[in-house]
């Protein structure tokens, strides 16, 4: 245990470091700090969404919704949005630890919301329900009902988080180093470098709650429903309270990450909560591995900073090849090697290979793995095995079947 609890400090305290190195390279800088501080919060999108699908084993394509719940409640309370249409006389200065409960709550009883009407619902009828929730709320949201959303063109001027009366929008200084040029090199924070840090923080408690909550009685009882709802209901569960705590819960990290969202940007708008965010966020859960707190981290990881990093190496690579090439139109370097076409390219082939090849995912949880694979170092056999156990078994006592029962004669 003890020898855990210093890997994970030594991981959060390169972590913690991370941005002040990046920051001063001069091939990064601070765009890519920004990467990073926007990975954390596709990591809390991502475990969010696994409660849902990875553990209790429902289809969300409208987990994007949630999102932008907390994202608009973080707005309305942090900028004179609702001043200006005369709803409020000023704008609220409500704390960080009174907005962040707050979104994860709303966004959870929107989760709760969703979910009621569903329970008879799975596979495809759920997932289309789901898909219609999440379109429901952002047009709404660019409908700009009663003037609160500002329709298409967001909501501007949204207050960076305080705490304790610290702005992280604050610069400040860690060190100063003279160079040989004679200019100064600067290591310290900025509004990009403190967010990432807090983001990195609130991660860490997400990371440690989402352990928790998978280890109770709660977590066992979503598992039970994913493998077999009949089954989970003849033991005493009862499906309908399990499934509406999985949506409530899984909304709430949601909300956290959109109301840290709103902070980061300090602008939101419809757009920011597409259809594409919510495919993105199941293709890290389905990446990295369903039902696994690691797996799921490293494919937010992986589809966040991956593709940043193509774009670097393609705004590399274009000029060598227009310029050496001369055969090649520089029009067709260009579509062919665009960052985003490529992206998306890669994408999709990364998901039919991990479909093909490895279903349970890049770092799937031992659970999973056995449900998928037979595992002889397991004393526990795979419900794969059984089903080819079970139905071997009754394949070989049918002739005796039909010849006791006279059958064929």
């Amino acid at each position: 245990m003890n020898n855990k609890i210093l890997r994970v400090s030594a991981l959060l305290a390169a972590l913690a470091i991370l941005p002040f190195i990046v920051n001063i390279l001069p091939f990064m800088g601070t765009g890519w700090v920004r990467i990073l501080g926007n990975t954390m919060l596709y990591v809390m999108l991502a475990l969010g969404l696994n409660i849902v699908i990875g553990y209790a084993g429902l289809l969300d394509l409208g987990y994007i919704g949630f999102y932008a719940v907390g994202a608009y409640i973080y707005a309305w309370v942090s900028s004179p949005q609702l001043q200006n249409i005369g709803l409020m006389s000023s704008v609220p200065q409500w704390s960080i630890w009174v907005i962040i409960p707050l979104a994860a709550v709303l966004a959870g009883v929107a989760g709760a919301l969703l979910g009621a009407p569903t329970l008879k619902l799975r596979g495809d009828y759920l997932a289309i329900v789901t898909l219609g929730f999440g379109e429901i709320i952002r047009i709404v949201m660019n409908n700009n009902p009663g003037g609160v959303t500002s329709g298409p063109q967001g909501i501007l001027g949204i207050e960076p988080i305080h705490l304790f009366g610290w702005s992280l929008s604050t610069n400040w200084t860690l060190f100063e180093f003279a160079k040989s040029d004679g200019s100064t090199l600067t290591v310290g924070g900025n509004n990009v470098i403190n967010h990432y840090l807090f983001f990195l923080a609130v991660t860490a408690f997400v990371v440690l709650l989402i352990s928790r909550l998978e280890n109770s009685r709660a977590g066992r009882a979503w598992m039970a429903l994913r493998e077999d709802e009949i089954a989970a209901e003849a033991m005493g569960l009862n499906k309908r309270n399990v499934k509406l705590l999985a949506f409530g819960m899984g909304a709430s990290f949601a909300g956290i990450a959109g109301a840290l969202f709103a902070s980061y940007q300090g602008f939101i708008s419809p757009e920011s909560f597409v259809l594409n965010e919510s495919i993105m966020v199941l293709a890290m859960v389905v990446l990295g591995g369903m039902g696994s707190i690691r797996g799921v981290i490293l494919g937010a990881v992986m589809l966040q900073v991956l593709p940043e990093l193509l774009r670097y190496f393609l705004g590399w690579v274009q000029p060598k090849i227009i310029e050496n090439v001369s055969f090649i139109p520089e029009e067709v370097v260009r579509s062919f090697l665009d960052p985003n076409t490529l992206r998306m390219f890669l994408f999709g082939l990364a998901l039919v290979l991990v479909m093909r090849f490895r279903q349970e995912g890049l770092w799937p949880s031992v659970r999973r793995r056995q449900e998928l694979h037979d595992n002889d170092d397991s004393p526990f056999p795979s419900a794969h095995h059984l089903n080819q156990t079970a139905h071997a078994k009754i394949s070989e006592d049918e002739p005796n079947n039909r010849a006791n029962t006279g059958e064929g004669r």
